[in-house]
């Protein structure tokens, strides 16, 4: 069940960098910290390079599509994050264009950007919890061994923690 340890080491990495958004967000808000728009961009394109863009199609192939040739138990909760997959452009677009606007000076920029990542937080929050709470059990009970066979190939082949774990097996 490599896929499974996977996916949830990926929805951790995902809500660990949300956190650390957050946490920057509460303390340029507080005057605490001056803003680093490099720092931010970086966070931003993080989101879009790994949970937009590299994540959805692994579940979308190895885990929700097998599990819908296996069951109809988890289909409206994987329609609606298939949907949910769909709208990644726009998700990270509003995303990017507050940060820009945030860091032109725009009058109310800051506030612009924190209601744009608070927007952001909570979809994703919503969105691991429905996996987590509606899909996986569903995946646990309904996947056969060539499922995980598959789903374990597929997510091992783009593990983007692979050598971290490696790394710390050695230490």
């Amino acid at each position: 069940m490599e896929a499974m340890r996977i996916i949830m080491d990926e929805h951790q990495s995902l809500a660990a960098i949300i956190h650390a958004i957050r946490h920057l967000i509460g303390e340029i808000g507080a005057g605490r910290l001056t803003p680093d728009f490099k720092l931010l961009s970086a966070m931003v394109h993080y989101l879009d390079a790994y949970p937009e863009k590299r994540h959805p199609p692994k579940e979308d192939a190895y885990l929700f599509a097998p599990l819908k040739a296996r069951t109809h138990a988890a289909d409206a909760a994987i329609a609606r994050l298939e949907a949910e997959h769909g709208q990644a452009e726009a998700r990270i677009k509003a995303l990017e264009s507050a940060l820009v606007a945030y860091a032109r000076g725009t009058a109310g920029g800051f506030e612009g950007f924190a209601q744009a990542f608070d927007t952001y937080a909570e979809f994703y929050r919503e969105h691991m919890l429905l996996e987590e709470r509606e899909v996986l059990p569903r995946v646990k009970q309904y996947f056969t061994a060539e499922d995980w066979a598959a789903a374990d190939a597929g997510f091992l082949a783009d593990d983007p923690m692979a050598g971290a774990r490696a790394d710390s097996a050695e230490d």
